[in-house]
């Protein structure tokens, strides 16, 4: 059976209306972020992975999902706005999407990848992320409001 849906980096192939969309309206880390916003953060981030679902002629179609990697590409990455739309989850999407980030030739050799969420830790668990129980104090923050 052939996949219904294809990952891609190519940042050409991203829809920024649905990426704002999901991001403004449906996410709780980045509610009323302006379009702008999200542009500039997708030009400026290292890698950013579409989920797209193929349309009847084999191309491509609608995208479906999201993921961006801010990183040096060297030591350090941040995986941020992770998505998959309401109406394609329960797929296995989002795992193929973590995968292929973790496997990606830019990211494979990174000594530390990080990432934040409130909901999803049973999914980045199966790929070694591990909540910071035994050293707490190693990560600072400064959270401004804009």
């Amino acid at each position: 059976m052939e996949e219904l849906y294809f990952i891609s980096s190519d940042k050409s192939l991203l829809d920024l209306d649905v990426i704002h969309k999901f991001l403004t309206y449906d996410s709780y880390w980045a509610q009323g972020i302006t379009k702008k916003t999200v542009a500039t953060s997708i030009i400026n981030s290292a890698l950013c992975f579409g989920i797209y679902k193929k349309n009847s002629n084999k191309g491509i179609g609608e995208q479906v999902g999201f993921a961006r990697v801010i990183s040096d590409l060297s030591t350090f990455a941040y995986i941020a706005d992770v998505f998959v739309l309401e109406k394609h989850r329960g797929k296995g999407l989002s795992k193929k999407l973590i995968n292929e980030i973790m496997v990606h030739p830019d990211l494979i050799t990174l000594r530390r990848v990080m990432l934040a969420t409130k909901d999803a830790q049973g999914l980045y668990s199966k790929f070694g992320f591990k909540e910071l129980n035994n050293n707490p104090n190693l990560f600072m923050e400064l959270k401004r409001t804009l």
